[in-house]
């Protein structure tokens, strides 16, 4: 299986241009129409792919819009998880100096992973993630004051 989810942006280009940047994402796929405005993008970084595209909706989509956070006054409905390989906090100052705005610098979480959090121009959310150790469930419920709760086989 291939899942590959998809930013929309008021201005797809400036945004490739900006993910390459700041992210270190390369263009896999750009198709463009016959005025260079970007009518399809992908873009892959360690192995993984993002869809990126302009602003759309209409009947093929039954009526949905597909909309940049900065078109809905900065709402947004889901943010982008990416395992790095490259260090992570290497990676966060590329995206700081490029003008990604930080909303979490980086830190380790509870969980064994070092992660930060940034929006990009246009206000969607990027989560980065390195894993720093492996951490029991034990331990991840002590450190978190959570309960992990079993999934998958045998969790019923």
């Amino acid at each position: 299986m291939s899942i590959t989810p998809t930013v929309f942006y008021q201005d797809p280009k400036a945004a490739l241009d900006w993910l390459q940047r700041a992210f270190g994402f390369e263009i896999s796929v750009l198709l463009t129409d016959d005025a260079g405005r970007v009518a399809h993008a992908e873009m892959s970084h360690d192995g993984a792919s993002i869809g990126v595209a302009g602003e759309w909706g209409g009947e093929l989509l039954g009526g949905a819009q597909m909309k940049s956070p900065a078109s809905i006054g900065g709402a947004g409905t889901q943010f982008i998880w990416i395992g790095l390989s490259e260090p992570l906090d290497a990676h966060h100052a590329r995206a700081a100096a490029a003008g990604a705005r930080i909303t979490q610098a980086p830190s380790d979480q509870f969980y064994g992973d070092r992660t930060y959090r940034a929006l990009d121009p246009e206000g969607h959310v990027w989560c980065f993630r390195q894993p720093v150790e492996q951490v029991s469930t034990d331990e991840m419920e002590r450190r978190s004051g959570l309960k992990v709760q079993p999934v998958g086989e045998g969790a019923r």
